[in-house]
């Protein structure tokens, strides 16, 4: 990973220096590259406009339909084709999730200056600047063109428990700049927990499982479940030039291509097409296509750890976000199980035939090498600002 003399330090003139090479090309090289640009961009070019994406692309589960074996049908069947599906009637009113991202929106708005002194922290809590990500460094030429803020379960600092990898208190921003702030937060991290807990019990039982299999305490009775705010951005104008903050032929992307890390991730979006899965993560040449935002619901999607349980049964999906001059703004709630859980091939998975493909690993295990390998370290970066906080 980059250094931090090189990275979050001066992520700022990372952006301005990667927009100035972009237009400083020779004009032949440009046409050339906007050819092949159009070229490639035919097959998901027909799909980008709102019109040409169907909400019938992914299967619907209701959490309140009373037919509990038709709800396990949708979602096996989801999971088996694209390990993406809708869940809708899921208890959270419209109002609170229009107040949640209106509340996000404020934070975004802020000042710079101002949400770096929320900058992520070891325990991956707090604001992550414009290229702090890089989540696909063959096809990225730099980190993702995403700012966001990391939101987990609540953990005092005198707790045993905060000395845990990703627990610990969280960072708020001041309650005389953002008022409530934290209130909404919180509520909306308990009531994604709730939900997430409810679309487990299908999960589990298309795996031929109890339905409270996840519910133990070294599973969900404890997790480390995280809130992230996104804000991506709509593109800047640099010399005249709109620059695009999503170019895939020349290696930019709002959010690279990637796999989430644990059981499920649940994805609220606003009204702004930008999320593009990829079915089968290994052909080649890959085929993405666009998800439609789907009001009142949540998008949700299979993580690794679900994969590596369910022994490639149930399989993690490549995305990506594409964003095409307009600003877009979402939340994803990642739901992992407890630090200690022992991710292992379930028995109802494996035979003689098909034996485990993964070998086992620990929650926390997991989660920190991934964490490690797709951020920068900030390490010397609040080294620095303590010292100058002494000075």
């Amino acid at each position: 990973m980059p250094s931090i003399s090189r990275g979050i330090g001066n992520f700022v003139e990372r952006k301005r220096v990667a927009k100035r090479d972009l237009n400083s090309r020779p004009r032949e090289e440009k046409r050339r590259e906007e050819e092949r640009e159009r070229e490639m961009a035919g097959p998901v070019r027909e799909v980008a406009a709102p019109a040409a994406v169907k909400t019938t692309a992914l299967n619907c589960i209701s959490l309140s339909d009373p037919d509990i074996n038709r709800s396990v049908s949708l979602l096996r069947q989801a999971c088996l084709d694209s390990g993406f599906f809708y869940v809708v009637d899921h208890g959270i009113s419209q109002e609170f999730m229009d107040e949640v991202f209106f509340q996000s929106k404020k934070f975004f708005d802020l000042p710079l200056p101002e949400k770096m002194k929320l900058l992520r922290n070891e325990k991956h809590r707090g604001y992550t600047p414009p290229l702090d990500e890089l989540l696909d460094p063959e096809n990225q030429v730099l980190g993702d063109y995403k700012e966001g803020y990391y939101i987990g379960v609540e953990v005092p600092e005198d707790d045993p428990q905060a000395e845990k990898p990703f627990f610990g208190p969280n960072q708020w921003p001041s309650k005389d700049i953002l008022p409530g702030w934290r209130r909404v937060m919180e509520q909306y991290h308990q009531e994604a927990l709730r939900v997430s807990r409810s679309i487990a019990k299908i999960i589990a039982l298309a795996l031929d499982l109890d339905a409270d299999f996840f519910d133990k305490p070294e599973m969900l009775g404890d997790p480390i479940a995280t809130l992230r705010l996104l804000h991506y951005e709509r593109g800047e104008y640099f010399t005249n030039h709109f620059c695009k903050a999503s170019n895939p032929v020349k290696g930019i992307y709002g959010c690279g291509a990637h796999s989430d890390y644990g059981l499920i991730t649940l994805l609220a979006t606003d009204d702004v097409v930008g999320l593009q899965i990829c079915k089968d993560k290994d052909a080649q040449p890959q085929t993405w296509e666009y998800v439609a935002p789907l009001k009142g619901g949540f998008i949700v999607n299979l993580g690794d750890m679900l994969e590596r349980w369910s022994n490639g049964v149930f399989r993690s999906t490549l995305h990506r976000v594409i964003v095409d001059g307009q600003e877009r703004y979402s939340m994803a709630y990642f739901v992992e199980p407890s630090h200690e859980c022992l991710v292992e091939c379930l028995p109802s998975c494996t035979s003689e035939t098909n034996p485990p493909k993964y070998p086992p690993v620990t929650c926390a295990a997991y989660l920190s090498q991934r964490y490690k390998d797709t951020h920068l370290d900030l390490t010397s970066y609040h080294e620095r600002q303590t010292r100058e906080e002494q000075t």
